[in-house]
């Protein structure tokens, strides 16, 4: 047995790391909109406040000496168990989901796959997400909820569902600055909101008055205008693509008689490989003010597709589009 515990894919809370609180809004993405008095500079810094925060306190979590074995996904490992004819046959995810999600263009996933293949040489058993499914959760409506309960949610929401859909093609936020976050069940590609920064297309910096987290502020208000009550887990600001999730703690454990513990070298050399990711990321996608980065160092939402308004068991990238709206 490994030194792990399971997670329904929630155990690690989401909180606001910024600075910001959305208490008193009724459009929570508001909050930091007028904390930072519209500018984009001061959005992407608190963006970045909250991942290099969030990624200081897991690294102190993950290294201390008391870390009880990373979190595993039980329901994952069901359907894993379930695809190769294991001991639970039939097995599907009990939860559904409606969202509203932005799909990586060529360029990002391709960068996701040097980044996997780079992971996967210190955890081979880590489960990788498929390219087909990579997203970033624009706005969740609602989650673990019964597929007739999400098909009344889509009813309520359908007027709405293609100008949301399409909105990326009048309004195009931009993503900058990738750099791995992660914690002791997962692990993402992030990106900062883009504040002037080089660009490869043509762009001035007024084009990025518009932010990514305008985009969520607009989809919130298009969505909530339909009379549908969202009940998103976060609010956070963060743009993430999941790329990975824990789905045993073997490689992580060593062998103290008959049980298994955590194995601290390991998990250092898990550290140490993701830092130096960041790093050459932050050395080959990065890009300052008037200095293009290369490609896959950015990405304006909507690119190559709109957005993909999903319902069902999408979890792990999977579920049923019901509208994907135009790209450009």
């Amino acid at each position: 047995m490994s030194a792990s515990s399971p997670s329904l894919g929630v155990s690690n809370a989401f909180v606001d790391l910024s600075g910001v609180s959305s208490y008193a809004y009724g459009n929570p993405y508001d909050a930091l909109i007028d904390a930072c008095e519209n500018r984009p500079d001061r959005i992407q810094s608190r963006y970045s406040i909250h991942r290099r925060t969030r990624n200081e306190q897991q690294r102190e979590k993950l290294l201390a000496a008391d870390f009880p074995g990373v979190t595993v996904d039980p329901i994952l490992q069901k359907l894993m168990d379930a695809e190769s004819n294991g001991s639970n046959p039939g097995f599907l995810d009990p939860r559904n989901c409606l969202v509203f999600w932005a799909r990586p263009p060529r360029s990002i996933r391709e960068l996701v796959g040097i980044i996997q293949r780079k992971l996967s040489h210190v955890a081979r058993d880590l489960w990788l997400m498929p390219h087909e499914c990579l997203h970033m959760t624009v706005l969740e409506i609602n989650h673990s909820l019964t597929e007739p309960e999400i098909n009344q949610l889509v009813k309520m929401l359908e007027i709405k569902i293609p100008e949301i859909t399409d909105h990326v093609l009048r309004n195009r936020a931009r993503l900058v600055k990738p750099m791995l976050g992660y914690d002791d069940s997962a692990i993402a590609l992030g990106f900062l909101p883009a504040a002037g920064e080089g660009s490869q297309w043509e762009r001035s910096t007024a084009d990025d008055e518009y932010t990514y987290h305008h985009l969520r502020r607009d989809v919130y208000d298009l969505s909530s205008s339909t009379g549908v009550i969202i009940a998103s887990r976060y609010t956070v600001p963060s743009s993430h693509l999941t790329i990975g999730r824990f789905v045993t703690g073997q490689e992580f454990s060593i062998a103290q008689g008959d049980q298994a513990v955590p194995n601290p070298e390991k998990m250092q050399e898990w550290i140490r490989t993701i830092e130096e990711i960041n790093a050459w990321l932050q050395e080959e996608y990065w890009s300052e003010s008037g200095h293009a980065n290369a490609e896959g160092g950015q990405w304006i939402i909507g690119e190559e597709q709109g957005l993909d308004c999903r319902k069902g068991r999408l979890w792990y990238g999977g579920g049923e589009t019901v509208r994907l709206g135009q790209g450009f």
